[in-house]
């Protein structure tokens, strides 16, 4: 009968010993792994960290700068608004001005007139009341009375001669007044319409004005693209500041899970290294 040979107590401890060496390798080298992750992860999240508090300070700056080119745009909007105002105002204030220049000249026209038919008939009544005076002293019948009212008549026509020449006095005064109202007037104009060009580039005044090209290059145009450009820039950081919000929230979740999974494998060896020393 043949005799089976069983291993001997030594190498059979010396066996275990290796399945258990064999076995606390794997976790211990799941654990390295485990723990490169994590440092892998962290790095991630510390980058991500730091990406997310720049990103931050360009939203702050660009949404700053939106505010501000925003003012800018109302505010530009309220003094061509007042340009527009100032350059209407004054086209029609040139245009009653120049008409009340017309009405100046005309008056003083007719004024003179006025006076000439005045002193016209003064001479006829001068004449007239020679020619009474002679007849009467031809004749002794014709009324006093008669010499009396053609006297007060050349009397008051003498008065009217001299109101009226005081009254177109007066109106070339006022004449002269509009004309040089009308000077500075032309000049008001000239210099309102000039401004409402350079604010807005339009040399017609409209009461709507269409949103400038990038091109305008005027103080509206300048500050309207300014305003554009701005808020291009904070939407662009605003877009960037979500996405690296959100790339932060995945690596978070991803570093929190390699922190669990190391932690259980840290676990897991420490409690297979107790039972491997156990046995």
């Amino acid at each position: 009968m043949e005799t089976i040979l069983s291993p001997s107590p030594n190498l059979q401890r010396y066996g275990i010993t290796e399945k258990k060496k064999a076995e606390l390798d794997f976790i211990k080298n799941q654990v390295v792994d485990a723990t490169a992750i994590v440092q892998q992860q962290q790095t991630i999240v510390n980058s991500l960290n730091e990406k997310a508090t720049r990103y931050q300070g360009y939203l702050l700056v660009s949404e700053s700068n939106r505010s501000h080119t925003l003012s800018n745009k109302n505010l530009i909007d309220q003094v061509v608004q007042n340009a527009y105002d100032l350059a209407l105002n004054s086209e029609n204030a040139f245009s009653k001005t120049a008409t009340a220049t017309q009405d100046s000249k005309r008056v003083s026209i007719w004024i003179s007139d006025l006076i000439s038919k005045l002193i016209y008939s003064v001479e006829i009544i001068n004449k007239l009341s020679n020619l009474v005076i002679r007849k009467k002293a031809l004749n002794p019948l014709i009324s006093d009375d008669l010499i009396t009212r053609i006297n007060t008549a050349g009397t008051d026509a003498n008065n009217a001669v001299a109101l009226t020449l005081v009254a177109l006095k007066s109106t070339l005064a006022a004449e002269a007044s509009v004309l040089e109202s009308e000077e500075a007037i032309t000049l008001e104009t000239k210099q309102a319409a000039k401004l409402y060009f350079t604010l807005t580039n339009n040399k017609s005044l409209d009461a709507t004005l269409p949103a400038p090209s990038p091109s305008d290059s005027s103080i509206r145009g300048l500050i309207y693209n300014a305003y554009k450009n701005a808020q291009i820039a904070y939407e662009k950081a605003n877009t960037a500041n979500d996405e690296t919000g959100r790339q932060l929230v995945i690596a978070t979740s991803n570093l929190s899970k390699a922190q669990i999974k190391l932690q259980s494998l840290q676990s897991s060896l420490a409690a297979a290294t107790a039972a491997a020393y156990a046995s």
